[in-house]
């Protein structure tokens, strides 16, 4: 997908992600909306998921796609840098990745990007594997970043329905 179409998916999601979210503050359910919306819009995200922080350990949480690591060891592998580094990482090919931990054999690139509750403290990560090498860049950053903002926001329920 060219950066141009990429962008313009991705503010068609996020228009969807406040419509529907803006139904409920729970953040479980914002989450499993985001993943839904995520996964059935961006075809190359073969897994897409949040592992949440819990007692020092990553424990998955809503996710879509085939079965997931449940507790994700300490420090090791893409989601626990993005949360020891506290920023986004992409990884275009996760063979490559020091410590990377194998949930699925068909993922080649990967995006882990930590989003935080309403105080600022990081809370969890969203994970999204492809089985394309090289599949995520700056764009997605950007617009992830965006979109996990609006889990812990005050959102208004919208009553249009996204473009």
């Amino acid at each position: 997908m060219n950066r141009a179409d990429k962008e313009r998916v991705y503010d068609e999601i996020l228009a969807e992600v406040r419509y529907h979210i803006g139904k409920s503050s729970d953040p479980v359910a914002r989450m499993a909306t985001i993943a839904a919306l995520l996964a059935s819009r961006l075809r190359h995200f073969f897994w897409t998921g949040f592992y949440l922080l819990r007692d020092g350990e990553l424990t998955v949480g809503p996710y879509q796609g085939p079965p997931a690591c449940i507790v994700l060891p300490p420090h090791k592998g893409v989601c626990w840098a993005g949360i020891d580094r506290g920023e986004p990482v992409v990884v275009p090919n996760v063979h490559e990745f020091p410590g990377h931990i194998v949930c699925d054999g068909r993922a080649n690139s990967e995006i882990v990007v930590p989003f935080r509750d309403r105080l600022g403290r990081i809370v969890g990560v969203l994970d999204v594997d492809s089985a394309d090498f090289d599949s995520f860049d700056d764009v997605d950053v950007n617009w992830l970043q965006r979109i996990l903002a609006l889990i812990h926001a005050e959102v208004r329920p919208s009553i249009l329905p996204p473009p």
